[in-house]
């Protein structure tokens, strides 16, 4: 007899599609990603963040932001999530196979966009565990690479495991067919972990002052606030150390209607 619980069936609302999960990856016991469908009037800017979520026991939409983790020509949206076992949405969401409905919220938004940031040269993207995906839709997007001459993601995280997405970045997006050629290029990849051996360990502070963080790059300097350009998602202790740093070291915080030379996702920065 199967134990699969039968989950309601999702009606739209104005605020709210319903969309169908499209595919599930799970990284480990608590991190996995998944693909769902993308409505045709769905617009957002690559490194935005959207609305997501299941129906709640109270009846009524249970949801949460949620970065999009692919970049804004994909036809499909992609999130990374972690378990949270008693989590209200989490608890349910992880366990969505291909084939289950979603709610997407119609109003995507977020400061992690270029339009934030100030014109520059390098751009280097911090993030910390599921931190990571606004990172990989901006890292996929053609435009990114016309406005800066090296895109730099850093991932740090606990577990080797817990390195979502590996293998496509340490490959610098080669099989992406839209950016894969120039990526080639300008691409970077920065992994770290902290809790288990492997070749980069130590938190992104760390690497920074002791200049592992750049060591790999063609520029292989410090950071500049007249050329270099932050984005931040992950940890509020990373964003709080690392943006008073950035701070004391001259670079002005970015907004939409203020773009400056670093910017952090405020959302959902806990």
């Amino acid at each position: 007899m199967s134990t699969d619980t039968v989950l309601p069936e999702l009606t739209p609302t104005a605020a709210l599609s319903v969309e169908t999960v499209q595919s599930v990856h799970h990284w480990n016991e608590h991190l996995f990603s998944f693909s769902i469908s993308r409505p045709d009037s769905f617009r957002f800017r690559s490194g935005e963040f959207v609305m997501i979520g299941l129906m709640g026991d109270n009846g009524k939409p249970l949801l949460r932001a949620y970065s999009v983790a692919s970049p804004c020509y994909d036809e499909k949206l992609d999130f990374l999530s972690i378990k949270v076992q008693d989590g209200p949405l989490t608890s349910k969401l992880q366990k969505v196979r291909p084939g289950s409905q979603i709610y997407l919220g119609r109003k995507p938004t977020g400061t992690l966009v270029a339009d934030a940031l100030l014109p520059g040269k390098r751009l280097f993207m911090l993030s910390t565990g599921t931190g990571l995906a606004p990172f990989l839709s901006v890292a996929r997007d053609p435009d990114i690479y016309d406005l800066f001459d090296e895109v730099v993601i850093v991932h740090s995280v606990r577990r080797v495991s817990d390195l979502a997405f590996h293998d496509e970045l340490a490959g610098k997006l080669a099989y992406d067919p839209l950016v894969g050629d120039i990526a080639a290029v300008k691409f970077h990849y920065v992994p770290t972990v902290t809790r288990e051996p492997f070749h980069t360990t130590g938190r992104i502070d760390a690497l920074i002052e002791d200049g592992r963080l750049f060591a790999g790059l063609p520029s292989a300097h410090g950071f500049n606030p007249e050329t270099d350009r932050i984005m931040m998602c992950g940890s509020m202790d990373m964003i709080k150390s690392l943006g008073a740093m950035f701070e004391d070291m001259g670079f002005p915080e970015g907004s939409n209607a203020q773009p400056g030379a670093y910017v952090i996702e405020k959302a959902f920065a806990g």
